[in-house]
């Protein structure tokens, strides 16, 4: 459905009737819509750089700071424990602030703790850098936000795939860019001690200039930033109570949160351990394990953008109960081939099983945000960081059980984390839209059963009085496509009429 924008305002990309894009095109930087897609994913790009500079320099940094297995094990956790708290607190900050404001602030206050790595002494005191460092991939959640605020249905999962596939680029890119970095200051003079020290500026300095790329040149929404929005009146000031509260008590937010947290958070445990595991079964030369660690992470340059782009083909044709669909069948496969990456004792096939487990867990990830848009229009963002949060649950719980210390060893650890993926994403099928469907069962014959009733049930009356619930309504209006080609034929009134197009 795409409308007629208001005549003081013109975009580049055709756009419906909250002037959210209904078209995604790649290559172009016009303002706003494609601007904020492609500075959210540098950004995202960056705090992944930076949170997993780490793992491929390990075997340097183990010996000069005399770490022990469990020492590492007890870093990688601290490294995605930070962010489960720190992206449920994005979430609300993006519903009240804007994703701008919100990510570029945390974006700069975990900048230092990149730097400060370059002084750590002791096991203590680097577990507590990776610790604070971590802290920036809740940037996650900004960028789920920022493309769910910019594209409208059609493209949404596509959008969010690619964003946050090419940010999580970052964990692959890391594994070839520090050892490089690494190589040549050690090349040029410095004790290899030293080198690892001096690595660590260029992913904070990256990290800086992302940050204040979004505060000068993004925008939080199609029409302006948010305190502009507030203060002409145009946006309502909404509360954080009702704001978090419609997110908690949301049941199918917690459902996302537990399958992500088998997806991504099975993702950044393999960030933390790939590099070295490759390194120490097959005896590798450190740049020779990175560049294979390296395939892992960088298969999200294709992998996560093509699951949101499935998501969105599904529901083109089955609307949600196609993206719910999908996405249960790409992560139990996912599973299905971390088990037998856990099982394969040669390098080749290694190799091989990595590189297929990697592209169907992290289309897995592009899937869940495939849904997570429609779960809710108000609380959005606490939504998005409830599931981004699940996703560094699950890499804690993972490690902690599986990678710390020598009660597995790695190749058990992922044969068990593959069974816990096929386990965790079981419960999908008790995801239910009453205007859409789930799994299993088709939308609910009872009234209040369409996109409007859904949506306003957020808003009391006396909000909606007030007219709060208008931005809700137009996201109702425009997500009517969820029903499916087939449903929306069959549950559509025939006197239903719908905006004019353009």
């Amino acid at each position: 459905m795409e409308v007629e924008s208001k005549p003081h305002i013109k975009f580049a990309l055709p756009v419906d009737s909250e002037h959210k894009a209904t078209e995604f095109s790649l290559f172009s930087v016009s303002a706003p819509h494609m601007r904020a897609f492609h500075l959210s994913w540098i950004s995202f790009f960056a705090c992944f750089v930076s949170s997993f500079a780490a793992p491929p320099l390990l075997p340097i940094i183990r010996d000069n700071l005399n770490l022990t297995s469990t020492d590492i094990g007890n870093a990688g956790i601290a490294s995605v424990s930070g962010a489960v708290f720190a992206r449920v607190a994005m979430g609300t900050a993006c519903d009240l602030f804007g994703p701008r404001l919100a990510s570029a602030s945390l974006i700069l206050l975990t900048a230092p703790a990149v730097y400060f790595t370059s002084l750590a002494s002791s096991p203590i005191s680097f577990l507590l850098v990776r610790f604070f460092t971590g802290f920036s991939l809740a940037t996650f959640v900004s960028t789920q936000f920022w493309m769910s605020s910019m594209f409208s249905a059609p493209v949404v999962g596509t959008a969010n795939g690619v964003a946050a596939g090419w940010g999580n680029l970052g964990g692959g890119a890391t594994q070839l860019i520090m050892p490089l970095v690494f190589g040549i200051i050690r090349d040029i003079g410095a004790v290899k001690f030293t080198a690892w020290r001096i690595a660590f500026f260029i992913p904070a300095l990256f990290q800086t200039l992302a940050a204040f790329s979004i505060l000068i040149f993004g925008q939080d929404m199609p029409d302006g930033n948010f305190h502009g929005l507030e203060k002409s009146g145009d946006k309502p000031k909404d509360k954080f109570s009702w704001v978090f509260y419609y997110g908690v008590t949301n049941y199918r937010g917690w459902i996302l949160a537990l399958t992500y947290g088998y997806c991504f958070g099975v993702e950044l445990t393999v960030d933390n351990i790939i590099a070295e595991y490759f390194f120490d079964r097959f005896n590798l030369k450190l740049q020779t394990a990175g560049m294979i660690a390296a395939s892992f992470g960088l298969a999200n340059l294709f992998s996560r953008p093509a699951g949101g782009f499935l998501s969105d083909l599904m529901a083109k044709r089955f609307g949600m109960r196609g993206r719910i669909w999908a996405l249960w069948t790409v992560q139990t496969l996912g599973g299905l081939l971390c088990v037998v990456l856990g099982q394969v004792g040669s390098l080749g096939a290694s190799i091989v099983v990595m590189i297929a487990f990697s592209v169907f867990v992290q289309a897995a990830c592009g899937l869940t945000f495939g849904v997570v848009p429609f779960v809710s229009r108000r609380s959005l963002g606490v939504v998005s960081g409830m599931t981004g949060g699940g996703g560094n649950v699950g890499a804690v719980l993972t490690q902690l059980i599986f990678f710390r210390g020598s009660r597995y060893s790695k190749e058990t650890g992922m044969t068990l984390m593959g069974v816990m993926m096929i386990c965790c994403t079981l419960p999908l099928c008790l995801i239910h839209f009453p205007q859409w469907g789930g799994m299993f069962c088709g939308p609910s014959t009872k009234t209040h059963a369409t996109e409007e009733d859904y949506y306003l049930s957020e808003w009391n009356s006396n909000e909606k009085d007030k007219g709060f619930h208008k931005a809700s309504l137009k996201f109702a209006e425009n997500s009517v496509r969820e029903r499916g080609r087939k449903e929306d034929s069959v549950t559509r009134p025939s006197d239903e009429t719908l905006p004019p197009h353009v």
